[in-house]
């Protein structure tokens, strides 16, 4: 029994790259065949949804071509399909990379899944529930204050904001990579800890670039909690522990991290 176990791991670990590619092939056509169950379902039901995310805007929303509407209609559907099946996409990246692990890495799985999944949504949600309002009424006030009446496109407002839940869904991973990296020997808590103000410069950077207005309280909606998340990350690795040191090839030093 333990030399079949044995051959069997050896078979994952030497798997041919055609192998590899059969593989990434499955898990992908899993993960698309979820998520066109729930795009369907989304299509179905797109009418509450578009309502819930047109009542963030305190203006009205027009559209200046025939196809304009069904198609942001296939959009926000792809997008909120996305967002339900991200958990069982996580979970099939996970199955293509596991092979590679040791046994006792992969008890990883489900904390990766939960964990990824969770600050995905948070993220989503942040920036629903507190960066979109404040942004849509801000960049509104900002243009009516100046006696320009507001005729909003249905395209550029979806897109607006899809991409921004979407980019803030991302960045709230960042303990999970962190975490990941940490695991792999690439990274320390005691390097990121001693790295702290490049991060800070690092964070503030990316909230000047995503924060869609100018002022400074939209901008500290973004940085504060990148922070925090940078900071989530350092507890989480000294929590969970940390990876062996990677040794830099043909020297056999260990790399400084």
């Amino acid at each position: 029994m333990v030399s079949l176990w044995k051959k069997e791991k050896k078979t994952e670990s030497t798997m041919p790259i055609t192998g590899h590619l059969v593989e990434l092939r499955s898990r992908l056509i899993k993960s698309l065949v979820v998520l066109g169950i729930f795009f369907g379902i989304a299509l179905q039901e797109i009418d509450p949804i578009l309502k819930v995310l047109k009542k963030l805007l305190p203006a009205d929303l027009y559209f200046n071509s025939p196809s304009e509407a069904l198609w942001v209609s296939f959009k926000v559907a792809f997008f909120a399909g996305f967002f339900v099946s991200f958990p069982f996409v996580l979970f099939q990246v996970w199955k293509f990379i596991s092979p590679g692990l040791e046994p006792k890495e992969r008890k990883w799985v489900f904390p990766f899944i939960l964990g990824g999944s969770f600050f995905f949504v948070a993220g989503v949600l942040f920036c629903y529930f507190v960066v979109l309002p404040f942004a849509l009424s801000y960049l509104v006030q900002f243009g009516v204050e100046r006696g320009i009446k507001p005729q909003i496109i249905l395209t550029s407002y979806i897109d607006f904001i899809l991409k921004l839940m979407m980019a803030f869904g991302l960045i709230f991973m960042i303990p999970i990579a962190l975490i990941l990296l940490a695991k792999a020997g690439i990274v320390s808590s005691r390097v990121l800890a001693k790295n702290r103000r490049y991060a800070i410069l690092i964070n503030s950077i990316i909230a000047a670039v995503l924060t869609p207005t100018p002022d400074v309280f939209n901008m500290m909606l973004m940085m504060i909690p990148l922070l925090i998340l940078y900071e989530l990350g350092i507890w989480g690795i000294r929590l969970l522990g940390e990876g062996p040191p990677k040794t830099i090839k043909g020297s056999g030093k260990v790399s400084p991290v």
